[in-house]
C-alpha cells in the first residue's frame, strides 16, 4: 500500500532543504559587494576603482572591467595603485581599458 500525500510531503521538504542551502550559499559569498567599490571614469580615459580594505586586486580589476564594458572595451589593465588617506576606501587603483 503506498501513500502519496508522504511522497509529496517529502518532494516539497527536499526541495524546501535545496532552496535554503542555496540562498544560505549566496548569501555567504566570500567576495566584496560590487556595491562596495567606488569606480569612476577619469578625464584622460582611465578608470579608477576605490577599493575597501577587504577587496583583493582581482576584485577592483572585475569592477574596473565592467566599466570598461560599458565603454565598449573588453579589458582592464592595472597601471597604478595608491594608498589614500579614507577610511572606508584606502586604497585607489587605476586601470587603462583594452580592446583585445
Amino acid at each position: 500500500m503506498t501513500y502519496p500525500f508522504i511522497q509529496d510531503s517529502f518532494s516539497m521538504q527536499t526541495i524546501l532543504r535545496i532552496s535554503a542551502l542555496a540562498i544560505a550559499v549566496a548569501l555567504n559569498a566570500c567576495s566584496t559587494p560590487q556595491s562596495e567599490f567606488g569606480v569612476y571614469r577619469q578625464s584622460d580615459g582611465t578608470v579608477g576603482v576605490h577599493a575597501p580594505k577587504s577587496a583583493k586586486d582581482t576584485e577592483a580589476q572585475a569592477a574596473a572591467a565592467e566599466e570598461c564594458k560599458k565603454l565598449g572595451k573588453r579589458n582592464a589593465t592595472i597601471v597604478e595603485t595608491r594608498k589614500t588617506v579614507n577610511d572606508r576606501f584606502p586604497i585607489t587603483y587605476i586601470f587603462v581599458c583594452n580592446t583585445y
